[in-house]
């Protein structure tokens, strides 16, 4: 889709104001530099953001032989932001300020039979409703809430238009969601939330190629190329949990058999516990988290059982990021989400043995493989920058005159 020059002025605002987030206090020449933007149109979009109050002035600082510079930083009372989190097993959710500091937390479980969509939405606005009230601010200074769902999702209508997990086809998320949420909505795909908050905060800050491997109960990559976040035609891109690994392999809850999320995803690992030794006590059936941290507990005890188990997860794991390396050739490949974080080191040293013995050699020179050092949950943030995208665009239509309302659902920012 050809792009308008409100499109592309709404990009300009946003890659300012990021810049501004991650590098308070900066200057209007610093923000030129890093953005490739000339010097006018930076000083225009900080005006901008002044204006709306994003932003604000912090003084000077001395330049070399010249006028001093005025320095701008975020103004973190400007707003607040809300990320979402909904997982096969949880709906976890995130209050942030304009800076993108949490300031509030609720989790809602998702319990087995709990995967309609009415019980989702009903957890989402439970928690949505907690961390406002935690924080204690007015529902007037939420400027959005970005909402992550598992599967394929289509930004433009708000619907989750497949989730194998949970068998979901063509929900419309975003509307339901509206019924119970007051705010501006925006949904997308956990790959995508969780590259762009590597991307802003994490382990591919400042890479132009980066590949982020998302671990829980599904499994994906979220992509980074040419220095931006990377969709696919259709929003689709980084399904990478639903290649092949093995032929005539494990079934899939996508109808597959193989697919890489059945040897590596958090039900995967729990069928490489069973099939070592069915009767573990490291096993709680029907319980993804419960098992995942036993097998964490179990290798920092140095049980046999659950480094046998880590071991052959990582061997899987290893060759299929070893076929991300070779596709995409990235700077850094990021292991995420809760599997990668419960698992932690072990899985790690695990994982860049098995990279190592499959990757091809002048691609692997280039690579980093580390978890993600994101002390917060990755894809709340990103989520929250969603939900700063679509604000900043919504003041763009204002700015352009627009005269009819904007919906309290999805838009397509720009990424």
């Amino acid at each position: 889709m050809k792009r308008t020059s409100r499109d592309i002025r709404t990009a300009n605002r946003y890659e300012v104001l990021r810049q501004i987030i991650a590098e308070s206090p900066t200057s209007r020449q610093e923000l030129a530099a890093a953005t490739g933007l000339s010097l006018a149109t930076v000083a225009t979009l900080v005006g901008e953001l002044l204006d709306l109050r994003m932003i604000t002035e912090v003084g000077f600082e001395d330049s070399a032989g010249g006028r001093p510079r005025g320095l701008v930083a975020v103004n973190t009372s400007g707003g607040a932001l809300i990320g979402v989190d909904i997982a096969e097993t949880y709906v976890h959710v995130e209050l942030f300020d304009l800076g993108l500091n949490v300031l509030a937390r609720a989790e809602e479980e998702v319990r087995p039979g709990e995967s309609l969509p009415e019980h989702v939405v009903g957890h989402v606005a439970a928690a949505v409703g907690s961390v406002v009230t935690q924080a204690g601010i007015e529902g007037a200074r939420v400027l959005g809430v970005g909402v992550s769902v598992p599967g394929q999702v289509d930004r433009a209508t708000g619907i989750s238009e497949y989730a194998p997990n949970w068998d979901w086809h063509d929900v419309p998320l975003l509307d339901l969601l509206t019924e119970h949420i007051a705010y501006p909505l925006y949904l997308d795909n956990p790959l995508r939330a969780s590259a762009v908050a590597e991307l802003w905060f994490g382990a591919a800050r400042g890479r132009g190629n980066a590949v982020v491997v998302n671990l829980g109960t599904g499994v994906g990559a979220g992509l980074v190329l040419g220095g931006g976040l990377h969709r696919g035609v259709s929003n689709s891109a980084g399904e990478w949990g639903h290649t092949t690994m093995v032929l005539d392999g494990r079934p899939c809850r996508c109808g597959n058999h193989g697919c890489v999320e059945t040897y590596v995803g958090a039900r995967g690992i729990m069928l490489n516990l069973r099939e070592l030794d069915p009767g573990s006590a490291l096993l709680h059936a029907e319980d993804q988290t419960a098992t995942i941290d036993a097998l964490a507990r179990g290798v920092a005890a140095d049980d046999p059982v659950a480094r046998r188990v880590v071991h052959e997860t990582a061997r899987y794991l290893g060759a299929g990021v070893a076929d991300l390396v070779n596709l995409f050739n990235p700077e850094i490949v990021v292991l995420s989400s809760w599997v990668a974080r419960a698992l932690g080191e072990p899985l790690l040293h695990a994982v860049r043995e098995a990279v190592t013995r499959h990757a091809l050699p002048r691609p692997l020179a280039a690579t980093q493989v580390v978890l993600s050092p994101i002390p917060t949950d990755p894809v709340c943030l990103g989520a929250a920058t969603f939900a700063l995208e679509g604000a900043l665009q919504t003041v763009g239509q204002k700015n352009g005159k627009r005269t009819t309302p904007v919906r309290s659902r999805t838009t397509t920012p720009p990424s």
